[in-house]
């Protein structure tokens, strides 16, 4: 209890009145907390320690946090949603019908195995069929077209040099497991893993009716080609660098690079109109693929295909596919310990299919004016701070200031939900027909796609769905987006205290904010073109202070053993204490209109603002999933998303007194202070 009384004793000097909130779940959540810890010890402990000791990971998870009560309070509503299209009978091609009969169809398991692989059979019938490389690089297309990944990626996005413009881009891909690391560590455990992906790509050919012996050596077959395109790829901090991953060249040259893989079949088969450019991210991988069209059998491409092509869809096949993916994927991959809920799964793929179209029904019930209206008071807080703090920077010159204002300045904001909905006129959906269904969703999704190509770029377009529990910066869109799914408690609420808002999605916006000037973000100008606007002082000074940022994060052990990879996670940290910097001075100004608060539950605003951050980003883990995580995602374990930044904060030292010495408080010639 020490604890407690130490912020008692800091809030009752400050001569302030304690009160409650109205209701509960206003403010912070005294539950959560462990006052057995000091909060300059350890913040993340100490704000959340209770809710982990009380907190189990259900057995249908692999990570457990806020995010996840979120998306589970979402998913809910969203059941119910669904569950009422389904048995709603609604007039054919309305929305209602669309995701009603989607969402029936994927419930419909008795159906599924009574099809048994009679829907799969069309396609393992042209893969069979396959006589020459023409053929190949068009059943690639076709499966692609499909909804299955393999081989390499294919996008329409915006050019990051010319954002005015579409421009079909070509990406490394085709692996089985998560990165190419997977198939390239030497360790025990990356050993492990691949030994169980083979005997799991084997089960999953037996299940397509292949015999033990056979299905072990197309097994192997697999493996070795994934390794080898595993080892043409790209490490995941090498994929950070935009420029590095910028090549735009003709067709012509793209077949040059790739001259035995046959390119204008493959064009012919996804329906690419003619194009003077595209854009190839990684050409050191496309040179292996265009070997290995060569010097690789026919046979062991159908082989890899045919597996791409049952992983891909397991989900829609017999509940053996789905239950032995799970296996290894959410077993050994992730450490689940049970398999989600039909209706859950079945949901994950409506919303896939149908994002905006459930979308639509989902904003009706979960999204207000008054949390809209809010959100761009917030916005603009935060938009006002974050210039004040580029006027007042130190480090940087007056010329690339001023630029950087005028990024600013260009920023879209947009909040809950798109101004035009996207139309799903084309796309067919009968009840019944579950594999057909999810393949003509994503022949419909492809085709919308490659459609843009030649257009103007649509500036309305969201890149997530409205009830996607996350947010994000496009640099070429130069924007940042909010969905209704993350404007929810805990990171928001429109009757809570201001502090607790800010610290959750306050600090959110801040977050995305700052992408635009983190160590991707800032190679991108007002326009969203990947275009070099710093001086090479200013760059030169930037670089000096993100290696503090590098060096702190190398220094945390996510996994005994294994540390974080302060290079791959750079955007995102920076993003977090450039967020909670700028998030608290935007709370300052929202004080300024509103008068500043007093106490509630023993907790000044400030303290309340860092508590809320905290607690935002409760969260665990099991052991195979923190590995997975840090070994591929960009963002930090979340006690150091908590720790890392707040232990760099006068601000924080200051609300919790944290004297020199402490834990929390690094020493100010090992704190990087960017924005």
């Amino acid at each position: 209890m020490k604890l407690l009384s130490t912020a008692l004793s800091f809030c009752l000097a400050s001569g302030l009145i304690a009160q409650s909130p109205k209701e509960p779940g206003r403010g912070v959540n005294v539950v959560h907390l462990d006052p057995q810890v000091k909060p300059c010890e350890d913040f993340f402990q100490y704000a959340i320690g209770g809710w982990l000791k009380a907190t189990p990971i259900p057995d249908d998870q692999v990570t457990w946090g806020a995010f996840n009560e979120l998306f589970e309070a979402n998913r809910a509503t969203l059941k119910t949603i669904l569950e009422n299209a389904a048995k709603a009978q609604a007039k054919p091609g309305t929305p209602l019908q669309k995701v009603g009969d989607f969402y029936a169809s994927g419930m419909d398991l008795a159906a599924i195995e009574k099809a048994g692989l009679t829907p799969l059979k069309p396609s393992l019938g042209r893969l069979s069929a396959i006589k020459d490389l023409k053929g190949l690089a068009a059943e690639i297309g076709r499966l692609q077209v499909e909804g299955t990944s393999q081989s390499f990626s294919f996008a329409v996005g915006q050019d990051d040099k010319a954002s005015d413009q579409y421009i079909a881009q070509f990406s490394q891909g085709g692996l089985g497991l998560p990165d190419r690391d997977y198939y390239t560590l030497g360790d025990a455990r990356s050993q492990a893993i691949r030994a169980k992906y083979v005997e799991h790509v084997a089960r999953m050919f037996e299940l397509l009716g292949e015999s033990k012996l056979l299905a072990k050596a197309h097994a192997s077959i697999v493996m070795d080609f994934e390794t080898r395109l595993a080892k043409a790829s790209r490490t995941q901090v090498e994929l950070r660098d935009p420029q590095a991953n910028y090549h735009k060249m003709s067709p012509e040259a793209l077949a040059k690079l790739a001259p035995d893989f046959a390119w204008a079949s493959y064009f012919k088969a996804i329906g690419l109109p003619e194009q003077s450019a595209v854009l190839v991210r990684q050409p050191a991988f496309f040179e292996e693929l265009g070997r290995m069209a060569k010097d690789v059998s026919l046979n062991q491409w159908k082989t890899y295909l045919r597996w791409h092509l049952v992983r891909s869809n397991a989900g829609e096949l017999p509940d053996a596919f789905g239950t032995e993916g799970f296996a290894f994927y959410g077993q050994v991959l992730s450490g689940a310990k049970v398999r989600q809920d039909r209706w859950k799964r079945v949901q994950v793929a409506t919303d896939g299919a149908l994002g905006e179209l459930v979308g639509q029904l989902f904003v009706e019930k979960a999204f207000s004016p008054e949390a809209k209206t809010k959100m761009l008071d917030l916005v603009d807080n935060l938009r006002a701070a974050l210039k004040e703090r580029i006027e007042k920077l130190s480090w940087m010159s007056d010329t690339t200031k001023e630029k950087a204002l005028q990024k600013l300045a260009a920023f879209n904001v947009k909040i809950g939900y798109p101004d035009a909905w996207r139309h799903y006129e084309k796309l067919q959906v009968k009840r019944g027909a579950y594999l057909a269904n999810t393949v003509a969703a994503s022949r419909f999704e492809f085709h919308r796609n490659v459609a843009k190509l030649g257009k103007p770029i649509d500036r309305n377009e969201w890149g997530m769905t409205p009830q996607t529990v996350n947010a994000y910066y496009d640099p070429s869109m130069n924007e940042i987006v909010f969905p209704a799914g993350i404007l929810q408690p805990p990171f928001f609420d429109p009757k809570a205290d201001d502090a607790v808002n800010y610290g959750g999605i306050g600090m959110v916006i801040g977050h995305e904010m700052t992408h635009g000037f983190d160590d991707q973000g800032r190679q991108y100008d007002a326009k969203g073109n990947l275009n070099d606007w710093w001086t090479a002082d200013d760059a030169k000074a930037y670089a000096a202070r993100t290696a503090l940022v590098v060096k702190q994060a190398n220094a945390f052990e996510a996994l005994p053993g294994l540390t974080l990879n302060g290079e791959l996670t750079l955007g995102e940290n920076i993003a977090d204490l450039g967020g909670l910097k700028i998030a608290f001075e935007a709370l300052k100004k929202q004080w300024a209109k509103t008068g500043k608060p007093g106490l509630i539950d023993g907790f000044t605003p400030e303290q309340r603002f860092f508590l809320g951050y905290a607690q935002a980003w409760r969260f665990q883990a099991r052991p195979e999933a923190a590995r997975m995580r840090v070994m591929t995602d960009p963002h930090s374990p979340a006690r150091f998303r908590v720790n890392g930044p707040l232990a760099n904060l006068p601000e924080f030292f200051e609300a919790f007194s944290c004297g020199e010495g402490a834990i929390m408080r690094r020493p100010a010639d090992q704190r990087p202070s960017i924005w």
